[in-house]
Formats: structure tokens, C-alpha cells, sequence
């Protein structure tokens, strides 16, 4: 595995450039691991509805940048009290949804500082009751990458105002607010350290102590990243989408795959357009899935007939056909 070194960048356009660039660009015939600090951000989920996620008026004030993932899972907060690791690997097909395997270097690294941490639920990394990671993933032509936040020394003042959270997350977690659910890595600490004493030290924990080896950008990646940056981080279109206009929408939140949310237009008995929200992970893009909802009939059977060459799990893990096409049904 070879670490790659991002000079420091605190743009979270450029950041997350880095980490596709590495993951679609860099040779495949080795591992990388990319540390990021980002300046206060919401980092959208692939296939989540930005408007719904912020409080506009909060973002706007604190002039909190929004740029939206590759991969899927829920918004969240970053600024530069937050350390994000990415591991970026081959998809061997047994790895995606898999997070302990990405996860557990770095739990075993907060062990080492004296932080009881561990995997939980789908995608978190908790000590005791409060969260102090969340994880996603995003896979494309047998490469993957797992990537995750650490809440160092984060403003939880920030994290709680400027998503808006779904009640229902909160439910479903036992929890009273997303207050009480998250904390900070320092308040675990036995002893005083700054986010890079702490980047290092992980670091070193998920090299094993030895020597580091680094894979350098060169001038050539940079200027592909700061393109890729361009064409697609810095877009509004990529960052927030357009909503289609919808005469029905329904929502639901599916134990171990988190929330789904559709919207349907329907005109005249037909489905005219359809569209796809949520914090759920799967390893094929839900577009395809909204193209085949496209001019069907809006009738039980007919779609439930559409869908019966598609296999679910690819959209939304372990997901049933027919609990979606209950989903479309209200």
C-alpha cells in the first residue's frame, strides 16, 4: 500500500478530485491510502437530494461549501477539526458492504491511543453510545475505495445546524438527537494532541510501525485532478441536481440499508419521471433503475413485471423487489 500525499489541501473540490482521480488514474497494481482535512463542508451522499439534507440559510451564513460524493451513505460534516481516511483498492467482489475490512486498521490505530472504538451497525465507528465516524463506499470497473470521517476536534455546533437530520435515523437508533449521538476523538484522549499529531499517528498504526511508503502527484496528476475538479466538483448541476416536478413521493427507512426515497411524476396513468434519493449503498447507479421506472404504467403489476430482471442488491443491498415496489405503491 502506498500513501498519497495531498500537500496539505483543505478544498474539499480538490480532495475529493484526489481521491477519484487516484481511483479511476493511479495504477491499479497497487493499494492507496489518502488522508484529507477538508475546510467547513457538507459532503453529499451519491444519491441524496441536497436541499433536503442542509439548512440553506445556516450554510449560507457560514459560508459552508457543499459538493456532493461518489459514493453513497448519508450527508456529513467536515471542517478542519475532521480527519477523512480513503482506502482505495481492487474490488475483489467479497469488499464492497464489507466495512469492518476497511475499518478495523483504523479502530485497531484508536486502540493504540487509548480510544475504546468499534464498528457498529452498518457503517459507524462508535465508542460506547456516540459516534465518531461514519463510512461509505464507491465501486467502478473492480476498483473500490472505503472512506471514512474522524471527528477530532470537530464544531459539533456546526454538525448539528447545518444538516437537517432525518427523524427517523434518529429513531431507529434509540437516540434523542444527533447532539447526544456524535463526539469528538479528544474528549477520549488521555493526553493533549493536535489533528496532525493525530494524522500521523494513525498513520504510522496502519503502516504497522514501518516505513511509509508514498506515491508523489505529479505535475501531470495535478493538473488531471484540478480538470476533474472542475468538470464535476465545482459543478452546481453535480452538487445539487435538479429535482424533477413529482405528484407522489413516498419514503422509508429499511433496517441495515438505511433510507429510500422515491418521487414520481405520473401523468395520465404513466410514469413520466422518476427519481431515486437516500443514504443507502449499492455498487450499480439508480439512474438505471429510474430509466426502467420511465413511461411504465403506474400499475402494481406492470412495474413489479419491469422490475423482474433486476436484481435489487445491486441498487440497494439487501433489498427485496417486492418491498421496493411496495415503496413506489405508497
Amino acid at each position: 500500500m502506498k500513501f498519497i500525499d495531498n500537500q496539505g489541501i483543505t478544498d474539499p473540490q480538490i480532495n475529493l478530485a484526489i481521491e477519484e482521480y487516484a481511483l479511476k488514474q493511479l495504477p491499479d497494481s497497487d493499494d492507496y491510502l489518502l488522508f484529507y482535512i477538508n475546510e467547513p463542508s457538507i459532503i453529499i451522499g451519491k444519491n441524496q437530494n441536497t436541499i433536503e439534507e442542509i439548512n440553506a440559510d445556516y450554510v449560507a451564513e457560514k459560508n459552508i461549501h457543499i459538493v456532493r460524493r461518489l459514493s453513497g451513505g448519508g450527508a456529513v460534516y467536515h471542517d478542519l477539526g475532521n480527519l477523512n481516511f480513503s482506502f482505495i483498492t481492487n474490488d475483489d467482489g467479497q469488499s464492497f458492504h464489507n466495512f469492518r475490512k476497511f475499518t478495523e486498521p483504523v479502530v485497531q490505530a484508536l486502540k493504540e491511543l487509548g480510544v475504546e472504538a468499534e464498528l457498529t451497525g452498518r457503517n459507524d465507528i462508535q465508542v460506547g453510545e456516540r459516534k465518531i465516524s461514519g463510512n461509505a463506499q464507491y465501486s467502478t470497473k473492480g476498483r473500490m475505495y472505503s472512506h471514512g470521517t474522524l471527528l477530532f476536534a470537530s464544531e459539533m455546533e456546526h454538525v448539528v445546524s447545518a444538516l437537517k437530520v432525518n427523524a427517523e435515523k434518529i429513531k431507529s437508533k434509540g437516540i434523542k438527537s444527533i447532539r447526544s449521538r456524535v463526539a469528538n476523538i479528544t474528549e477520549f484522549l488521555d493526553k493533549d494532541m493536535t489533528i496532525e499529531e493525530f494524522r500521523l499517528a494513525i498513520l504510522h498504526s496502519i503502516f504497522g510501525g514501518g516505513e511509509v511508503e508514498k506515491y508523489e502527484l505529479t505535475e501531470e496528476d495535478w493538473a488531471k485532478i484540478n480538470e476533474l475538479s472542475r468538470e464535476r466538483y465545482q459543478k452546481w448541476d453535480w452538487n445539487y441536481g435538479k429535482s424533477p416536478k413529482s405528484n407522489f413521493r413516498a419514503s422509508k427507512r429499511f433496517e441495515s440499508i438505511g433510507t429510500i426515497e422515491v418521487q414520481l411524476d405520473i401523468e395520465k396513468g404513466r410514469i413520466k419521471e422518476a427519481k431515486i434519493y437516500g443514504d443507502f449503498f449499492g455498487v450499480r447507479d439508480v439512474s438505471e433503475l429510474e430509466t426502467k421506472l420511465h413511461d411504465l404504467p403506474y400499475d402494481r403489476q406492470e412495474v413489479t413485471n419491469a422490475l423482474a430482471d433486476v436484481h435489487m442488491q445491486e441498487f440497494f443491498g439487501n433489498l427485496d423487489r417486492e418491498a421496493f415496489v411496495s415503496l413506489l405503491f405508497g
